[in-house]
């Protein structure tokens, strides 16, 4: 609304800046109270009249009289703007006619919405008076639609229905409170209000009916029906109406939730702030860019780490901090703040000072310089630590860093620097690593113990140190891992006769004898010196690729061995092409029917993965399977093979083949992996498959580990309407003793048992054993690797359910697959 607002000041600058904040309304203005009663008496429609305390007290006085005892403008709202918030002269304000009192220094945006409020105030009186002559629709409308809460009550009580008239309460109080009109009437806003908000609320509002004070205002706190808390900021005045209203009283209400908020994160952020600065270990600064770094600011770290207090420092007051700095550094600092900003960049420097003991201690800065918007420097802002600790323990740190912790031995990282600084020398001679690898460490120490299996670490350290020179020398890998690394040496039986004195001296001094060594040896000559990583590898392929059948074995590394791990890079290589690009076609399915014996039809097809590269060739699965997972690419070659399987699953029931299933091998890895299941859903969805065709096959070594995890897991696979083969059933850990607990609907026969049958008297075979046992326990049976009649006619007689091998088919491409499925159901038995 535009209101005419008085301002009674008597600064320009005040003034100034009052006007410029009310510049949407009629402002007036007046410097002390006889031009204030002029202004009034010749614009006779003042609305609002802003006084500053600062006038002569008696001056105010006599203002606020002449308006109290004059009828015409008595009704005038009056704001004071104070200095002190003395409750004594509130109350005589108040009781003169004062609507508002605002203490200073105040924000001047709220000073300008509590002058909005007031003014809406206004006009709410004067709508209200006015609505003897308006219908009362119209009255509601404009108060329904008031952007703030306003309430026309006639107590702070319960609403009385026998007493009291119907209070007016808009939408948006309701909306602040989260109370209904209804509810409201019934509790009372005293009710409503915080507990310690409630008392300071009721007492003004007392006064108020008692006619010491015309209206009051004040910030309070509403309790919503959750129980959370809403700031407002409320307005409360008489309404002075010239009917026989029962109202007494209007409220304005705004909801100031969100300022109070930023307010206290505001107070929090500024208390926080000085908490950190007065606890951030060193000394924080600000200090001009001269050659005395005259401090502007020093935090309180400053005594621990000088000795002389901030104020002592403060613009030189005793001391300057280039005083400090001891002597032979001034001119190198100097140069080094000079060049950062130039640069605009931090300086961090490491320089002595003296402190007040006359101790000297090392010191570590960084600092950056603050510029203007010219590019002139206003001043140097940063931080002074203390590094004295960190310069003494440098050297232990030095050794911390070469050494292992729990040997003393030189570690990995030594290697690798002794390594690349031998073989950068010109007359670098030839040389070799011996990997000594403790290869039942796990084991020993998962029996005996963690403290167990350091001490035995330990031991065998000094023993192998023992063997130790400077052209032999030792080191500590990793934990179960140690090495020589042994310079000009004559020849490969000069090695071998060291691996010989190696193995003596183990065995002579370690007497756990379950300690398996295997010892690997690579010789290096510039044929094959290459990185650290590679010549590590390459040791460690030669002492792995001993049996640990005997506690001490010895290998050389060979050629063989190389074009071993050639192949498998180039393999890991080739896989990893297959699995990122679209559409790579070097993995590729075949299928082997399942044939159902009582039907002699098809009833589903295994799934075998097979993998032919341009550049390697045909690459077995027995092979590329294994590497996969060492190189842990079978979880995303898995998916890659779920999806192939799970699109020709999809194609023959869209060819008709409903009830055809297709199994598929997942190894222990991919289900014990946390997103399988994630990822068997989405494949589901992605291509549309029935899950009630296809059949998950996993080997009885899944069990080994996890079992809880592995059976809990298949369960859920079941319930998506897939069914359970145990594959490879009777070669690996389970047994039908536990076969029972097992979350699987079927158990594919080994081909191991099955080739069985053509070696020994069928009455001496257990397979008809395994078929009833399953059968009594709930699954059916397949039997794998079935290749002669014999064999089939064993299995028949005991009932086996399916049955796949090369008597039946060869595993096939999916074009021939279906073709089978068309063509000739019995004529492949």
């Amino acid at each position: 609304m535009n209101g005419v607002i008085l301002i009674v000041e008597n600064s320009a600058s005040y003034h100034t800046s009052i006007e410029y904040l009310l510049s949407d309304y009629v402002v007036l203005t007046a410097c002390n109270g006889l031009q204030a009663m002029e202004q009034i008496e010749n614009n006779g429609n003042v609305d609002l009249i802003i006084i500053d305390e600062d006038l002569l007290k008696i001056d105010v006085l006599c203002l606020l009289n002449k308006l109290k005892a004059n009828k015409i403008y008595n009704k005038i709202r009056m704001i004071i703007l104070s200095n002190h918030g003395e409750i004594a002269n509130e109350i005589e304000g108040f009781k003169l006619g004062v609507a508002d009192y605002i203490t200073k220094p105040f924000n001047i945006k709220t000073l300008k919405a509590r002058i909005e409020v007031h003014l809406e105030v206004i006009r709410m009186q004067r709508l209200y008076e006015e609505k003897l002559n308006e219908s009362s629709s119209t009255l509601e409308t404009i108060i329904e639609q008031a952007p703030i809460g306003i309430v026309i009550s006639y107590s702070y009580k319960p609403f009385d229905s026998i007493k009291d008239v119907v209070p007016i309460i808009n939408k948006k109080f309701e909306e602040i409170t989260g109370r209904t009109k209804e509810e409201l009437m019934n509790l009372g806003w005293s009710e409503i209000t915080h507990p310690d908000d409630r008392q300071k609320d009721i007492d003004n509002y007392l006064r108020m009916e008692a006619g010491e004070i015309e209206g009051y205002s004040l910030e309070k706190r509403y309790i919503k029906p959750d129980g959370s808390v809403v700031w407002a900021n409320i307005v409360v005045a008489k309404l002075k109406l010239n009917d026989s209203s029962n109202f007494n009283h209007i409220s304005l209400i705004q909801d100031v939730t969100t300022r109070k908020k930023i307010e206290t994160e505001l107070f929090d952020s500024k208390r926080s702030k000085a908490v950190l600065l007065d606890n951030i270990p060193g000394m924080m600064y600000r200090c001009n860019y001269d050659r005395e770094w005259t401090m502007q600011y020093v935090s309180n770290g400053c005594f621990e780490l000088t000795g002389y207090s901030p104020e002592s420092l403060l613009f030189n007051r005793d001391l300057s901090f280039n005083d400090l700095i001891k002597p032979k550094y001034h001119k190198y600092l100097w140069e080094k703040w000079d060049i950062a900003i130039k640069n605009r960049v931090k300086l961090k420097e490491e320089y002595e000072i003296i402190t007040s003991s006359g101790e000297t201690k090392w010191v570590w800065e960084q600092g950056q310089g603050i510029y203007d918007e010219d590019g002139n420097v206003i001043c140097l802002e940063g931080l002074i630590i203390d590094i004295n600790d960190r310069k003494n323990n440098e050297i232990k740190l030095k050794y911390l860093s070469e050494r292992d912790p729990l040997t003393g031995l030189y570690n990995l990282r030594t290697f690798e620097d002794i390594y690349i600084a031998y073989n950068k020398t010109k007359d670098k001679s030839k040389s070799a690593i011996i990997m000594i690898n403790v290869s039942t460490f796990s084991t020993i120490r998962g029996t005996m113990g963690f403290r167990y299996g350091q001490e035995l670490i330990k031991d065998i350290s000094e023993c192998l140190l023992h063997l130790s020179s400077e052209e032999c020398l030792l080191f500590h890998i990793s934990l179960d891992h140690f090495a020589f690394y042994i310079t000009k040496y004559q020849d490969r039986q000069e090695l071998s006769d060291f691996c010989e004195r190696l193995i003596q001296e183990l065995e002579k001094k370690i007497y756990q004898k379950t300690t398996n060594f295997n010892i690997g040896v690579l010789e290096i000559d510039n044929s094959n010196t290459s990185d650290v990583e590679s010549v590590l590898k390459k040791a460690y392929l030669a002492a792995e690729k001993i049996s640990n059948s005997y506690r001490f074995s010895c290998c050389f590394y060979s050629k063989e061995m190389d074009e071993k791990l050639q192949r498998d890079v180039a393999i890991i290589q080739a896989l990893t092409k297959t699995i990122y690009e679209q559409h790579d076609t070097s993995l590729f399915m075949l299928y082997q029917p399942i044939i159902n014996m009582k039907s002699n039809e098809i009833v589903g097809f295994e799934a075998l993965a097979r993998y032919k590269d341009d550049g390697i060739g045909f690459v077995s699965p027995a092979e590329f399977i294994p590497i996969a997972e060492t190189s842990q690419l079978i979880l995303p070659l898995g998916k890659k093979i779920m999806r192939l399987v799970f699109r020709f699953a999809t194609l023959l029931k869209q060819k008709g083949y409903e009830s055809i299933f297709v199994s598929f091998n997942v190894s222990a890895i991919q289900l014990l992996s946390e997103t399988f299941l994630t990822e068997l859903i989405e494949l589901v969805e992605e291509t549309g498959v029935d899950p009630r065709n296809l059949n998950i096959e996993i080997t009885e070594s899944v069990f080994s580990d996890n079992y809880h995890e592995i059976n809990e897991k298949l369960d859920k696979i079941k319930l998506m309407g897939m069914k359970i083969a145990i594959d490879d059933f009777g070669t690996g850990y389970s047994s039908l003793a536990r076969e029972k607990e097992l979350n699987v609907n079927c158990l594919k026969i080994d081909k191991y048992f099955i080739d069985k049958l053509t070696r020994i008297n069928p009455k001496d075979a257990i397979t008809g054993d395994v078929i009833s046992m399953a059968h009594k326990l709930g699954h059916y049976v397949v039997a794998e690797g079935v290749e002669h009649e014999m064999q089939k006619k064993y299995l028949l007689e005991h009932s086996c359910d399916m049955m796949q091998g090369y008597l039946f088919s060869k595993p096939v491409d999916k074009e021939v697959a279906i073709d089978m499925l068309k063509n000739c159901k019995k004529s492949i038995l």
